[in-house]
């Protein structure tokens, strides 16, 4: 049939479950059913790949730019073309670029490329991701310190109404912001996360309460957890309904911790890469050291693509590969709240998804070019 096209491997995961002599009809970007190959009709071509699965493609929400393209030093659709490759090569369909802090020009040029990458028929971004600058300068981590400060009102709706549509996660100190400040972003459906903070665990349950749905890369540049003092890291394990975010390179968070964190917040833990690319231009000159990159000496980025988080997190971590997949696709999906779309296999949702081998290579990401 023209424009229906059906896929399978060795096994299915729809985000759920093992599927096995199953197929994927995909018309239109979307999934039409899945079937068994025997019921498939003669008249729809099979794509198979073998020594396969098939699975949900991953969502990373946090990745600064890629091949040398950091997209505060280079804010062009140009960037996010390149962003986008390095996400397809690691498994991922869609993900969320990120800008430290940084002046409220560059954030304004950044949301700019978005747009214009958008108005190009660009895929696979979702919209823009501020880390800071409204984060506590005591868990600053590469940030700049010259850059950080409490948000004032004028400068929240300023820059909210310059990204409208395109800012859809900050990152920001609970501690520093008043409920006048988090309402303005709720109201804009921005993604409220905690991170590169130093509250107390009081601190961060009041924000929690005020509208912050997720941690950003739990344990690092965060209060931690001690038995007097639980921190935000505590905080964020003990909320029943908060998200967190963590980074699993080996480098940012030891696989124990992960295996700990995992036990206690289970369905609540998601993965991000944290990627950057190496530059000397700009306030963040990374470089890159061994399988990690550092600015001025300190941590301030990975060389993770999904994929291999996901070979982290069985192999290293301990975590069981149908939960692991789920940690870079469905949990991102649920953040954003896109779980309706993305995530799972399901008929209905859009035809978002990785063959990815035994070994965890990519060998394709579909949709191809959305």
């Amino acid at each position: 049939m023209p424009g229906i096209k059906a896929y399978t491997a060795d096994r299915i995961f729809t985000g759920e479950e093992w599927l096995s002599e199953k197929a994927i009809i995909v018309k239109e970007n979307r999934i039409e059913d899945l079937v068994a190959i025997s019921q498939l009709p003669a008249s729809i071509s099979l794509n198979t790949y073998p020594g396969s699965y098939i699975v949900p493609s991953f969502i990373d929400l946090q990745i600064y730019g890629a091949y040398g393209k950091l997209l505060a030093v280079y804010p062009e659709p140009a960037s996010l073309y390149q962003l986008r490759d390095y996400c397809l090569a690691g498994g991922a369909a869609h993900c969320l670029p990120t800008v430290a802090t940084n002046t409220r020009e560059t954030f304004f040029r950044c949301i700019d490329a978005v747009n214009a990458y958008w108005q190009e028929g660009g895929k696979g971004i979702l919209g823009l991701h501020l880390e800071g600058p409204w984060i506590n300068p005591l868990k600053k981590g590469a940030h700049i310190i010259s850059l950080i400060h409490p948000p004032v009102t004028e400068e929240v709706k300023a820059i909210l109404e310059y990204g409208r549509g395109v800012i859809k996660m900050i990152t920001l100190a609970p501690e520093l912001c008043n409920q006048e400040v988090l309402d303005l972003l709720k109201a804009d459906g921005i993604v409220i996360s905690a991170g590169h903070s130093n509250a107390t665990y009081d601190e961060a349950m009041q924000g929690f309460g005020q509208g912050i749905s997720a941690v950003t890369h739990l344990y690092n540049a965060m209060s931690p957890l001690q038995h007097r003092a639980p921190g935000l890291v505590g905080a964020a394990m003990d909320h029943e309904q908060v998200m967190a975010s963590i980074i699993p390179d080996g480098f940012h968070v030891d696989f124990a911790a992960i295996r700990i964190a995992k036990h206690v917040m289970k369905e609540r833990l998601f993965v991000i890469t944290d990627a950057v690319t190496e530059t000397e231009k700009g306030y963040y000159p990374h470089q890159k050291a061994g399988n990690k990159y550092e600015a001025g000496g300190i941590l301030s980025g990975s060389a993770l693509t999904m994929n291999k988080a996901v070979q982290n997190l069985v192999e290293r971590a301990g975590i069981a590969l149908p939960e692991a997949l789920r940690m870079c696709s469905l949990y991102p999906a649920r953040v954003m709240r896109m779980d309706h779309e993305l995530g799972r296999i399901r008929k209905g949702a859009l035809a978002a998804f990785t063959v990815m081998k035994h070994s965890f290579d990519v060998t394709q990401v579909f949709p191809v070019s959305g």
